[in-house]
């Protein structure tokens, strides 16, 4: 398994949301860049990066900060947030993301998914977010009917071969993942690799998601536990390992 900092932009910030709400908003940073290559300097292998405002105004926001982003870290930048359009996710690609992650649009728009897969083959990642076992969109503001497990088994069937799962419930709390949510994305999406967020916070936390021994359980992204000094990076990453 491996450990990904996340990196939430808005409004040119690093912050992180509590349980994606964009009115409880603490800021981290004003130099994501600087903060990116920061997280190369401490041991990250690859780097989580949202546009929170493009996430919410259903377009990217933040092309150049993200551009700013990708090379200072340099090494596999994964970039989400409002890419809905052919021209947001080869803004994306070109900029140099090793994959663009596809949110509301995979559930909203599947003859879009299909030709991004189609044109980029595995560079598309799809992201779900969901609270209490049923999908999310809009920026977590939209819950839908669907359930996460269903929408993970479409995607796979799409070709999608990286699901990032977020339980919008524990994001940003602390309390750690949603372990039995986890497992059930992973059997629905055996041939995907998958990556756990929302609430990993601890190396406990790590070792437990470990623990459900799900082959494709590839990755988890960590962002307020590191932002606020409750673990390292270092330590998350041997708890990988």
């Amino acid at each position: 398994m491996i450990i990904l900092p996340a990196i939430d932009l808005k409004d040119g910030k690093c912050v992180r949301l509590r349980q994606g709400r964009a009115d409880e908003v603490t800021v981290y940073g004003d130099e994501p860049a600087v903060q990116a290559r920061d997280w190369r300097e401490q041991g990250a292998q690859e780097l989580h990066v949202v546009d929170l405002d493009g996430a919410f105004d259903g377009e990217p926001r933040h092309a150049e900060v993200i551009r700013e982003i990708i090379e200072a870290f340099g090494g596999p930048v994964e970039v989400g947030g409002g890419l809905r359009t052919p021209e947001a996710l080869r803004a994306v690609i070109e900029a140099g993301a090793a994959r663009a992650i596809i949110g509301s649009a995979a559930l909203d728009d599947p003859a879009f998914l299909a030709r991004a897969v189609e044109l980029y083959g595995e560079r598309i990642a799809v992201g779900i977010d969901a609270r209490n076992g049923f999908v999310q969109t809009k920026g977590w503001v939209h819950t839908t009917n669907v359930s996460a497990v269903e929408l993970a088994a479409a995607v796979a069937k799409a070709g999608v071969r990286t699901i990032i799962y977020t339980d919008t419930a524990t994001d940003g709390m602390l309390g750690g993942p949603n372990l039995t949510q986890m497992a059930a994305i992973c059997d629905a999406a055996p041939g995907c690799l998958v990556t756990a967020s929302g609430g990993v916070s601890s190396p406990y936390d790590v070792e437990n998601l470990k623990a459900l021994e799900r082959s494709n359980l590839h990755a988890a992204i960590v962002g307020k536990a590191l932002y606020d000094g409750r673990t390292t990076l270092a330590a998350m990453n041997a708890a990988a390992l």
